[in-house]
């Protein structure tokens, strides 16, 4: 899968047998988006069409249905994520995923009518951790059990030096799994525009 820029982010059972999560596989995921068709021809989505074209081919070659979260139809993702072996609730309320951290990012999911042998489960990324995800965010949008969507929108906007806006959530880069991550900051400056429109 790696040859996609995609990794598997986690495997669970479902109804028919083990369901892969996958993600974006760094360093080298955003600058092959950035190439492909979906980027190049400035239509809406690319990320996710992008994602489709390139799950879809893989769940054809393997014989392997192939589940989305988004579209008219999205697959439960948060519910799997949580059901999952390799993510779990960050103590800013967000997922953190053993090798991504908090940059983690479902970008689909392949579901196969067996049952897969799991690697050996990580322990808890946030255990022993200094949590510096808690004190990162400047106005303190992910303390206590809401999330503050306006005040990260309204800083995030006004921050004259840009941090977020630019290279992503302070918060989500503070944490340590993350920053092994490689993940590209024009890519998290993509994923920030998005969320302002």
């Amino acid at each position: 899968m790696q040859a996609e820029h995609l990794t598997i982010f986690g495997t669970l059972l479902g109804a028919r047998g083990t369901i892969l999560l996958l993600g974006p596989h760094e360093p080298g995921f955003w600058p092959a988006l950035c190439d492909s068709p979906e980027w190049q021809d400035s239509a809406a989505d690319p990320v996710d069409r992008w994602s489709r074209r390139v799950i879809t081919g893989l769940a054809d070659r393997l014989g392997a249905p192939a589940h989305f979260p988004f579209g008219a139809q999205p697959a439960p993702f948060l519910t799997w994520a949580m059901a999952n072996d390799r993510a779990w609730i960050s103590p800013v309320g967000m997922l953190v995923q053993a090798e991504a951290g908090l940059m983690v990012s479902y970008r689909g999911a392949l579901e196969f009518d067996w049952e897969f042998r799991k690697p050996e489960v990580p322990t808890h990324p946030c255990t022993g951790c200094a949590k510096p995800c808690t004190t990162a965010c400047p106005v303190g949008a992910l303390q206590g059990a809401q999330y503050d969507v306006e005040a990260c929108r309204s800083y995030v906007r006004s921050d004259p030096e840009q941090r977020c806006l630019t290279t992503g959530c302070l918060a989500r880069r503070a944490c340590p799994v993350g920053q092994t991550y490689k993940r590209d900051a024009a890519q998290s400056a993509y994923h920030m525009r998005e969320f302002l429109n």
